[in-house]
């Protein structure tokens, strides 16, 4: 008796350790579509999301986290064009992606922004409250997209009040 009592619980375990794995890596991810807006980056001119040219895009989501969007692309403008017009974020660590979606790879993004091989710039700026899309671009056009958390969500997302410099929280984040 003791025996089966003792493989029903491994049994049990391995299931419920093959579904925890199954919803962190493959659940919840949808593909994302390249939409009107296309990949943006913010303006030094007015602060405001403007779509540059892009090609070859995929990207991931996910609803049940803003943090789970990572995407892939190429584009044609140059890194010395961009730098002049568009915002430059000194602090931007890719998370890492499943390793199903192969095209983006967090820990040599995030080597080649240390570097300087790779330039990050501010996509969207609270694409969600205490969220900013980033966007890494290198030499060559590749171009990788992430979310991250800003020095705003991180103050709020820890309970704390709204700092003053910082948008208002929406209701329930306070």
């Amino acid at each position: 008796m003791a025996r089966v009592i003792i493989v029903g619980i491994l049994v049990s375990a391995v299931i419920a350790g093959a579904l925890l794995y199954y919803q962190q890596v493959y659940a919840y991810y949808e593909e994302v579509q390249a939409d009107a807006q296309g990949v943006q980056l913010t303006s030094v001119v007015d602060g405001l999301p403007q779509p540059i040219l892009f090609d070859s895009f995929e990207g991931i989501d996910a609803v049940s986290s803003p943090l789970r969007y990572r995407a892939c692309f190429t584009t044609q403008l140059s890194q010395a064009m961009l730098t002049e017009t568009f915002v430059i974020v000194d602090e931007g660590e890719p998370r890492v992606a499943p390793s199903w979606f192969d095209c983006f790879d967090a820990t040599q993004i995030g080597a080649d922004l240390e570097t300087g091989e790779a330039i990050a710039f501010l996509g969207t700026e609270n694409i969600q409250y205490g969220i900013d899309r980033i966007v890494a671009i290198y030499p060559d056009g590749r171009g990788y997209a992430w979310h991250q958390i800003n020095a705003c969500g991180e103050v709020v997302f820890d309970g704390n009040p709204t700092p003053d410099d910082c948008p208002p929280a929406p209701e329930g984040l306070n």
